[in-house]
């Protein structure tokens, strides 16, 4: 792939991943939609996207999804709505990214990866940098939406976790989000009672479930198998930074010194973690060679 072409693309996904936060945070605080409706409307378009991508390829492909996975991506899209009712956009990205690695990179250590002396550090400083931006304090978000967030970005690292070996990412993306469907479905029914949508909110559902979501997985997915995996997991660092300018620029949201500080620990850390493990991968590699 040219790498004009590869950097478009991962551009794209990018702006696609930190579209996601943005919309459901507009949609959630300009609109009457509720957050079960934006959770049911957005699995619902994802999966239509999906499922017609998957027709108009060619060719013989493996992977269907399954019902587990498809319940922690409900899970996942269900904590991000209703956590970002009351956190803001920067706020709600930086819990869902630090959750997400901290998932992956516990499950890395409960089998078997051992953490060098800067990765521990690393690990110290982003679960340091959580906590002070939870911590209580007029800037403080509040504790039961940042839970939330916290539980989604476990959802999802256990959803990106069990999608690493299921086939072609892009039928079994499309069949955990069908399978998503009759659950999300069935959360609208319990939550019968706080029912509310309108035209706007409609559409940033349809938005982020069809474009954010669906074209931006099939983005990433091309995307993918040419960038280094430094590259693709350090390029990830970036979509908190364009959440953070859209909250700014779209919805008029302060940047704290809390938020600042926090930001800087949790990335910081976090990127401490994945660069000195790609460093030991390729030390090996050459001495191998």
């Amino acid at each position: 792939m040219p790498n004009s072409r590869l950097a478009l693309l991962t551009s794209l996904a990018i702006i696609a991943f930190a579209g996601n936060s943005l919309l459901c945070r507009i949609a959630l605080r300009h609109t009457s939609i509720d957050a079960a409706s934006f959770t049911t409307i957005r699995l619902v378009s994802g999966a239509m996207m999906l499922w017609l991508i998957s027709l108009m390829r060619r060719g013989t492909h493996t992977g269907r999804g399954n019902w587990i996975s498809a319940f922690t991506l409900f899970a996942y899209a269900a904590g991000f709505s209703y956590a970002y009712v009351r956190l803001s956009a920067a706020t709600g990205v930086l819990l869902l990214f630090g959750s997400v690695q901290a998932t992956m990179i516990g499950y890395g250590i409960w089998t078997g990866e051992r953490l060098l002396r800067l990765q521990v550090v690393g690990l110290i400083l982003a679960f340091a940098g959580v906590v002070s931006l939870l911590l209580p304090g007029l800037s403080a978000p509040p504790l039961p939406s940042s839970l939330l967030m916290l539980g989604a970005g476990f959802a999802w690292g256990a959803y990106s976790l069990r999608g690493r070996s299921g086939g072609d990412p892009t039928l079994v993306t499309a069949g955990n989000f069908l399978r998503a469907v009759p659950i999300a479905l069935a959360l609208n029914v319990f939550m019968h009672g706080s029912f509310s949508l309108d035209r706007a909110g409609f559409w940033y559902a349809i938005s982020s479930g069809a474009l954010a979501s669906g074209i931006g997985y099939i983005i990433w997915y091309t995307a993918l198998p040419a960038l280094k995996a430094t590259s693709a997991a350090t390029v990830q660092l970036i979509v908190p930074v364009i959440v953070a300018l859209g909250g700014i620029i779209f919805l008029n949201e302060p940047i704290t010194l809390r938020l600042l500080f926090s930001a800087i620990a949790i990335l910081g850390g976090i990127a401490l973690v994945i660069l000195q493990k790609q460093h030991v991968r390729h030390k090996l590699s050459d001495f191998r060679a």
